[in-house]
């Protein structure tokens, strides 16, 4: 996005919707050496386009600087497991796909959705640019190919014969920097009566629900049904069906074909969304404007809820290492004088430190030995899989402390 232009229509960018500040990348997670070390911070500015109303961050950072190692494993939440494997089911009763259909998913991660596609021998491909997680996938039996997808990958697949009859890209076209090439890509690999999904997490439940926290600088755009309706009209591919779905605390999941493709009919479901959102106000400037009032009422809530805790020598310890928790806790200035340590499920972050707070990551089992009196679940998102996970910490009072939208305590 050079010189300030949105990535969509090249507008150029002057209304900003958030500023959170200078930050480090989410997912730059630190060595025990590193934190005496000076971290790079880039601006946390979201801006909206005046024109087209696609929200967006400055590219701070390459893609290939952020995604070609990656810490976050897929495979690592039992509640985004059964996501995949209930998609894969539906899109197979639905379409009828079978062993004569190619599936291929962009950021397959480590082959989390595709091993379902696979175990229905329907053939397989994924698409993951960070190099650990392909070498995880491929290890895994899952054809990976450890690029980042475009239309100059889509080309090049085209001339060894591969076109693909389902295309997957879940939660991955927030992070494209170049929307128009990576549609541009969708649409060139995509057999004429082919079918594409897309997930993204709904800019609607994001605003609605104080949802800041999904904002960083690897989310380069973040999305309304209106803003991918005008996206991928002006690649010639519509938008035939649309889902509203509950991960990332609110997605939509969207159902792509070819103009000139009349197998599938529009879903009036559409325009009901779409009015929806401008009933709610996504195409009017003044929406963006109240946004940032509502976060500092959560920043203050969780500082006085720290601070609380500390002055009655209540011990608050974290859950989980995401990116989302790394906006928040930088955010708010939490470091590690206020949250002891955080605990993750990912052997790929556990010894490391949080960027920006330096708050230690440890196994889940230190709970057991430390025994806090409240769990703060940085991944509110999937609070009742974790909630359920920790049970034990009511054995000794313990509570669950949820940031987002507004703090929650429950025993």
């Amino acid at each position: 996005m050079k010189k300030n232009k949105c990535r969509f229509c090249g507008f150029v960018l002057k209304k900003i919707f958030i500023d959170l500040g200078k930050t480090p990348l989410a997912n730059s997670y630190l060595k025990d050496f590193q934190i005496k070390e000076p971290e790079k911070k880039f601006p946390l500015k979201v801006y909206v386009c005046k024109n087209c109303f696609l929200v967006q961050l400055k590219e701070s950072e390459s893609p290939a600087e952020i995604f070609s190692e990656y810490a976050y494993l897929s495979s690592y939440s039992t509640s985004w497991l059964k996501h995949a494997e209930d998609y894969v089911n539906m899109m197979i009763k639905r379409f009828n796909f079978n062993k004569k259909n190619l599936v291929m998913e962009i950021a397959s991660n480590d082959g989390y959705l595709l091993q379902y596609f696979q175990q229905n021998k329907i053939p397989i491909l994924g698409i993951e640019p960070a190099k650990n997680i392909a070498k995880i996938a491929r290890r895994k039996g899952i054809p990976t190919i450890n690029e980042f997808f475009g239309l100059k990958l889509a080309k090049s697949l085209i001339n060894n014969k591969k076109m693909v009859d389902l295309v997957i890209g879940n939660n991955v076209l927030a992070h494209v920097p170049n929307i128009n090439d990576f549609v541009e890509g969708i649409k060139l690999i995509l057999k004429p009566n082919g079918i594409a999904t897309i997930e993204v997490p709904h800019l609607l439940k994001l605003i609605k629900h104080n949802e800041f926290d999904t904002i960083y600088h690897e989310h380069f755009s973040y999305f309304s049904l209106t803003i991918l309706k005008q996206i991928f009209a002006s690649h010639e591919l519509l938008i035939f069906d649309v889902e509203e779905i509950s991960t990332h605390g609110g997605s939509l999941r969207i159902f792509i074909k070819h103009k000139q493709n009349k197998k599938f009919v529009i879903n009036r479901k559409i325009y009901s969304l779409i009015s929806r959102e401008k009933k709610y106000g996504l195409c009017k400037l003044s929406t963006y404007t109240k946004f940032e009032r509502n976060i500092r009422k959560t920043k203050n809530e969780l500082n006085r809820f720290l601070k609380k805790s500390k002055a009655s020598s209540a011990t608050v310890v974290g859950y989980g290492a995401p990116a989302k928790g790394n906006t928040l806790l930088n955010y708010c200035g939490i470091k590690s004088k206020h949250l002891s340590y955080t605990v993750d499920m990912s052997p790929y972050k556990q010894n490391l430190f949080l960027p920006g707070s330096h708050i230690p990551i440890k196994h889940p089992s230190e709970i057991m030995k430390t025994k806090p009196d409240y769990l703060l679940i940085l991944p509110w998102n999937l609070k009742n899989e974790i909630m359920a996970q920790m049970n034990f910490i009511r054995k000794w009072g313990g509570q669950f402390v949820i940031p987002i939208p507004n703090l929650q305590i429950i025993k």
